[in-house]
C-alpha cells in the first residue's frame, strides 16, 4: 500500500505542474476542500452498508477523530507551506525534493525521543537511502542556503505527520480521520490563498477563473485532490496501521523515484546515469530495510 502510495504521489509531481496554474494556495486549498468531500462521501456510502467497524460510536470516540484529524492537518499543512515558501524562496524542484525527504532520516531522530529504538540494519538502509536520494535529486553543488533550512523544516513538519499518524492510527476509521485531516487544511490555507493568490484586499479572482477554463489545470486539479490526496494520504492511514514509522518513511521515500520515472513516461523528460543510478540505489535500499533476519541457529 505505501509503495502504491508513492507511485500515486510521484505521479503528482506531473499534475501538480498543470494544477499551479491556479496559483499555489489557491491549488491547495481547492485541492483540500475536494478531498475531504469526496472522502466524507466515501464513508457515508460505507456506513451505509455496515462497512466502518471504527465508525465512532460515542462522543469521546467523535471527539477522538477529529482530534487525530485536526492534528495531522496541522503537521501536513505546515509541511506543504514549507515546502511551497522553500521553493518560492529559491530552493530548485530537485534540491527541495531531496531535502523533504530527509523526513527518512528525522523520523527514528525524532522516535528516539518517544522512546522508540531504531535497529541498526535500519539505520544503514537509511544512510544508503540518502545517498541514492542525493545522487537522484541533487544535480548541482550542495550547500545550504536560507530557502533550503526553510525546506528542511518541512521535512521535520511531514516526520511529525508520520509520527502523529503512528499515534492515533489503532484508534480511529482512517476515511474519517484523512476527510477531517484534508478539511483542516483546507481551512487554513485559505488565508494564505486570499492574502497572496487573490491578492487581498484586491480580490483578484481573474488568475483562478482561468485556470477553470484550462483542460489540463482542471486534469491536474482533480489527480491531485482525487488520488494524490483522496486514495493516496488516506492508503498511508491504512498501511501504517500495520508498519513500523521509520520503515513507513523509507518506503514512502520512493515518491522521488516515480516522480523521476513519471516525468520520464508522461513529459518525456530525459533519465540520467546518475539518476538511474540514485533510483537503482534506493531500491535496493527500502528492499533490504524490508527483509527480516533471523539469528542464525546454533
Amino acid at each position: 500500500l505505501l509503495i502504491l502510495t508513492a507511485a500515486i504521489w510521484g505521479s503528482g509531481f506531473v499534475a501538480q505542474i498543470e494544477g499551479n496554474a491556479f496559483g499555489p494556495f489557491a491549488f491547495s486549498c481547492i485541492r483540500c476542500f475536494i478531498a475531504a468531500g469526496f472522502l466524507a462521501l466515501i464513508f457515508k456510502i460505507l456506513d451505509a452498508f455496515g462497512k466502518s467497524p471504527r465508525k465512532p460510536r460515542n462522543r469521546k470516540e467523535t471527539l477522538l477523530h477529529w482530534k487525530a484529524g485536526f492534528f495531522c492537518g496541522l503537521a501536513l499543512c505546515t509541511a506543504m507551506n514549507l515546502q511551497q515558501l522553500g521553493m518560492y524562496l529559491g530552493t530548485p524542484a530537485g534540491k527541495s525534493g531531496f531535502l523533504t525527504a530527509c523526513y527518512i532520516v528525522l523520523v527514528p531522530v525524532v522516535s528516539l525521543f518517544l522512546g522508540k529504538r531504531t535497529s541498526l540494519k535500519t539505520w544503514i538502509c537509511i544512510a544508503i537511502t540518502t545517498a541514492g536520494l542525493y545522487l537522484l535529486c541533487v544535480k548541482d553543488g550542495f550547500s545550504i542556503e536560507l530557502s533550503d533550512s526553510v525546506s528542511l523544516l518541512c521535512a521535520l513538519a511531514f516526520s511529525f505527520h508520520i509520527l502523529v499518524i503512528d499515534k492515533f492510527v489503532n484508534h480511529v476509521d482512517p476515511i474519517r480521520v484523512s476527510a477531517i485531516q484534508f478539511l483542516t487544511i483546507g481551512v487554513l490555507t485559505a488565508p494564505l490563498m486570499i492574502v497572496f493568490d487573490l491578492k487581498f484586499p484586491a480580490m483578484d479572482f481573474g488568475t483562478v477563473i482561468a485556470a477553470f477554463g484550462n483542460p489540463n489545470a482542471i486534469a491536474g486539479l482533480a489527480f491531485a485532490a482525487l488520488c494524490s490526496s483522496g486514495i493516496a494520504y488516506t492508503l498511508q492511514i491504512v498501511a501504517q496501521d500495520k508498519i513500523n514509522p521509520t520503515i513507513a518513511s523509507l518506503t514512502m521515500s520512493l515518491e522521488s523515484v516515480f516522480a523521476v520515472l513519471a516525468g520520464w513516461a508522461i513529459l518525456g523528460e530525459q533519465l540520467s546515469a546518475r539518476e538511474i543510478c540514485g533510483c537503482a540505489i534506493m531500491m535496493v535500499a527500502i528492499v533490504m530495510a524490508q527483509i527480516k533476519i533471523s539469528p542464525a541457529s546454533s
